[in-house]
């Protein structure tokens, strides 16, 4: 089997970010249902595969060695996110609330990157004064990334799953 390639994982989870702000941008912009059901669905696969890679690989290669109350509320985070997502998922552009529920996910989000990587002292910031190697870390993150967009496009992704949150 061929090492995991070589990307850093702070970069890696800031594409995400990237790419999920313009996701939002174009569902702000989208007219007629078919649109804004598809960007929705593109949003919350995003969300829940970057969900996923940063609660089974980033996060618990973190845990120790930075803020654990900032790791804690990171978590949390996420469950707040999810619980939207699956609610989105669930509906469709014609029902009542969709574009608000939408909405207010992309408002949690934009915390959530700022607290990770844009506010004084965040997370990406402790990341890389830790004794991490990021891009060992960077390339499992890319791989489970990749196996988990396959499974997405082929039989679907489950409900998101809160890890802090009783459902």
């Amino acid at each position: 089997m061929a090492a995991p390639e070589k990307v850093n994982a702070l970069k890696l989870l800031a594409d995400d970010h990237r790419k999920v702000e313009d996701l939002f941008e174009r569902f702000e912009k989208a007219s007629g249902d078919g649109r804004k059901e598809k960007l929705a669905r593109e949003i919350c696969t995003e969300l829940k595969v970057h969900a996923m890679i940063e609660e089974e690989i980033f996060y618990p290669a973190l845990r120790g060695k930075i803020d654990e109350d900032d790791l804690d509320e990171a978590y949390v985070e996420h469950d707040g996110a999810k619980m939207l997502i699956n609610e989105i998922e669930a509906g469709e552009p014609s029902d009542d609330f969709y574009d608000a529920k939408v909405s207010v996910l992309q408002e949690q989000i934009e915390h959530h990157v700022r607290e990770e990587e844009k506010m004084n002292g965040n997370i990406f910031q402790q990341a890389r004064a830790a004794d991490i190697d990021l891009d060992e870390l960077g390339g499992l993150m890319a791989a489970r990334k990749a196996e988990l967009m396959q499974r997405a496009r082929t039989e679907g992704l489950p409900p998101a799953q809160p890890a802090t949150m009783e459902t």
